[in-house]
């Protein structure tokens, strides 16, 4: 959807959050966009792998990361370690990069629980992604759509 560009002071007016995704899947990738754009009010840009999500970070400012820790050309964690030191330079008045959560593969439990500890990492999701995990671990950054219907999955269903 494209925004008219009427001047409406910006008080009136939110800004609609952005969120970068990261994950070389493109089914994975469709099912996460469709999910949090129908469940919150967002836009999310996706990218296959590391490189181009870097440079896509560098491009224009987010309000959130969704990395895959695996990616096929630079791993998750990596890359949000490079945009923490390119992100402010690319964007004056940012002081950091946006909070992140990474997508994780079964097998990446010790790794996601460290960067668990990490002051921006929200949190990690294993692979592949369960919906209302998901929508709870935005809910705090990305305000729900007014017209979205209510969550599809009773709490805790796997």
């Amino acid at each position: 959807c494209h925004h008219s560009r009427v001047s409406i002071p910006s008080n009136e007016v939110p800004v609609t959050p952005r969120i970068l995704l990261a994950e070389s899947s493109l089914p994975l990738r469709r099912v996460m966009r469709e999910a949090l754009t129908a469940f919150r009010q967002c836009e999310v840009d996706d990218a296959p792998g590391g490189e181009r999500a870097f440079e896509m970070a560098l491009r224009r400012p987010y309000d959130l990361f969704l990395f895959a820790l695996e990616l096929p050309d630079l791993p998750g964690d990596q890359m949000d370690r490079l945009l923490t030191q390119a992100y402010p330079l690319a964007h004056p008045g940012r002081h950091t990069s946006p909070p992140v959560i990474f997508l994780t593969a079964k097998t990446d439990t010790e790794r996601a629980q460290q960067l668990k500890s990490h002051a921006r990492v929200l949190g990690v999701l294993p692979m592949p992604p369960k919906i209302d995990q998901l929508l709870a671990l935005t809910q705090r950054l990305l305000p729900a759509r007014a017209d979205a219907a209510p969550t599809p999955f009773p709490p805790n269903v796997p």
